[in-house]
């Protein structure tokens, strides 16, 4: 079944991908699959099944909203690590980044409010409400 849960996490990124360039709360996306990532021509040529089920975006007004972001997600599950078959979240500042000062971080294009999704299998219309549901909160200043 590789084949089939590839495709799908696929399908997924790219969809969620263009489903947050749209979003207010969102300032950039990253997904090789995105016309505009400055990778996708090559990202096309080696990976011409899809370009992959992760999604890096960065939120409007940087670590307070990420944050309220991150604590705000129902379904989609905080993680030190990605790659599963569900929908997966992690702040980088926090995990893979964390040794890093919020300067260095930047210079290395992982600026506060920087989050990285795993996307997983789940129906793509789940994900983008989950999503416009954390984001919408995040963004309002709830927790």
């Amino acid at each position: 079944t590789l084949a089939v849960r590839m495709e799908r996490h696929n399908a997924n990124a790219l969809a969620v991908a263009r489903h947050l360039e749209r979003h207010p709360a969102v300032t950039q996306v990253l997904h090789p699959g995105l016309e505009n990532h400055p990778d996708h021509a090559r990202a096309r040529q080696l990976m011409p099944r899809g370009t992959g089920g992760m999604v890096s975006f960065i939120v409007r007004d940087g670590a307070p909203v990420a944050d309220r972001f991150m604590h705000s997600l129902h379904w989609i599950h905080r993680a030190h690590s990605l790659g599963g078959v569900e929908p997966l979240a992690s702040e980088p500042r926090y995990t893979s980044h964390a040794a890093l000062t919020p300067e260095q971080r930047t210079q290395a294009g992982i600026p506060d409010g920087f989050i990285r999704l795993s996307i997983g299998l789940e129906d793509v219309d789940d994900l983008c409400a989950e999503l416009d549901h954390a984001l919408s909160l995040a963004a309002g200043g709830h927790p």
